[in-house]
């Protein structure tokens, strides 16, 4: 069976289930071999596309080159045809990356953009469909095992990327097979020079030691095709036992996770279930062993990544989101009826003393308005705030009430509290300030509810 016929059974059998009936491709078209005969391919099955092409600006001439056959390929199918020049040299250079990154770190932004900008393309229907080929995914996996990237990066390249509306129809198919079928159907394509150079990592692979590898293996290429099927098979079932640790383990609390800790000790591999845990919080996988260290570490120790935080919160570990800096202040006037903020709300009402039933909740706080001095401020507490908490003469430091109340330090971050005239009102959820509480004498209350 020649390639067409092969390429026409892979699609209807592998790739044509994951589209709906009205199916829009924009081919990613280099003008190498890889990518004219993809275009060869979809236009003899009659798949809708249009054909984009980046010009890096790199190699002069040659960049001019490129770009004229994808044009005239583009002219024979009669199919539109997107082109961006990008000054990829000049990207590197200021966002200190190499030229690769670069390079493909543009070319993806383009591609989206078009998905998503384009008046043809507009619709969920259509997919960036890039030349990526046998070949292309043996060099990939073997990169990734030097890499050490673990199981994920040994299961090669997905063909259909849903996430990122990314399809790789050639997977199946070797390089060799591609240029034997250019030249039997006498397509035009270009050689890039710069491919020839070991200085990229990626050539290094496929000019030097993959063929020094075939010396003594053979059957190098076909066996690692083999493992990868075989690492797809293995990732299938390592992730089903991963998820029913994480079931069994993980207790979410609003925008918290909480794992016990003694359970966690007895999970089997604990590196790895730790790992797979943390890793969709921003972790790296070399904080790893700091977290299993966590597990002994004294209550209140933490590990920090980008994003968010781990406790030692007593018997748990708690992942918590990294608070904002909140450097603004909340203003409540005396007329303000409700005022929302990171944590909740808060709703303010005056009413008479006569009649009046003090709460028995700490999220309400009766206030005699006559001590106070408007406007009020709402803030989160700091470092050397102090107040008269309700019962007691004398003042007490917040930090030493949190430590008689036993509040972890994730409760301790989320403290905000009132105050007026620089005095301290209230304990946002916890406790009033002694001389602002009602007395016999007092004419008119305020009370504040905090709802979470």
């Amino acid at each position: 069976m020649d390639l067409l016929e092969r390429f026409k059974e892979h699609y209807k059998k592998n790739l044509s289930i994951h589209f709906p009936a009205s199916k829009k491709f924009i081919l990613a078209v280099s003008g190498g071999v890889d990518s004219m005969v993809l275009v060869d391919l979809f236009a003899k099955n009659n798949l809708d596309f249009s054909i984009a092409h980046c010009n890096f600006n790199l190699r002069g001439d040659e960049s001019v080159r490129d770009e004229n056959a994808v044009k005239a390929i583009a002219t024979k199918y009669s199919k539109e045809i997107f082109i961006k020049h990008f000054d990829a040299k000049q990207y590197a250079d200021e966002n200190k990356i190499s030229i690769q990154v670069a390079a493909r770190d543009l070319r993806y932004d383009w591609f989206r953009e078009l998905q998503q900008n384009n008046s043809k393309f507009q619709t969920p229907n259509s997919y960036l469909a890039t030349a990526h080929h046998c070949n292309d995914n043996i060099e990939t996996v073997l990169m990734n095992f030097f890499r050490g990237t673990g199981i994920d990066g040994l299961t090669g390249i997905d063909a259909v990327d849903k996430a990122r509306k990314i399809v790789r129809p050639l997977l199946p198919f070797k390089k060799e097979e591609l240029l034997e079928y250019a030249t039997a159907n006498g397509l035009s394509y270009v050689e890039d020079s710069s491919n020839a150079s070991n200085k990229y990592t990626r050539n290094n692979f496929r000019n030097q030691i993959i063929p020094m590898v075939a010396t003594v293996f053979p059957q190098a290429e076909e066996n690692i095709l083999s493992n990868i099927s075989r690492m797809n098979d293995v990732q299938s079932l390592y992730y089903q036992a991963i998820e029913k640790h994480k079931l069994n383990l993980i207790e979410q609390k609003g925008n918290e996770f909480h794992i016990p800790i003694l359970k966690l000790q007895k999970a089997q591999p604990l590196y790895t279930i730790v790992w797979e845990i943390i890793k969709a919080f921003s972790f790296t996988s070399n904080q790893t062993n700091e977290i299993v260290k966590l597990l002994k570490a004294h209550n209140g120790s933490f590990v920090q990544s980008a994003s968010h935080r781990i406790i030692n919160n007593r018997n748990w570990l708690i992942i918590t989101p990294l608070q904002q800096d909140i450097s603004e202040n909340i203003i409540i006037e005396k007329n303000s009826k409700n005022i929302a903020y990171i944590h909740g709300k808060i709703t303010i009402e005056l009413s008479p003393s006569s009649n009046f039933q003090l709460p028995t909740s700490n999220n309400v706080a009766a206030i005699d308005v006559n001590h106070l001095e408007f406007p009020l401020l709402l803030r989160k507490w700091k470092q050397g705030d102090y107040f008269y908490p309700l019962g007691m003469n004398k003042k007490q430091k917040l930090s030493k009430f949190f430590i008689n109340q036993k509040l972890s330090l994730i409760d301790k971050e989320n403290v905000w509290i009132i105050e007026s005239n620089k005095r301290i009102v209230w304990i946002v959820g916890y406790r009033i300030d002694n001389r602002f509480k009602v007395t016999e004498s007092t004419k008119e209350i305020l009370k504040i509810t905090y709802l979470k």
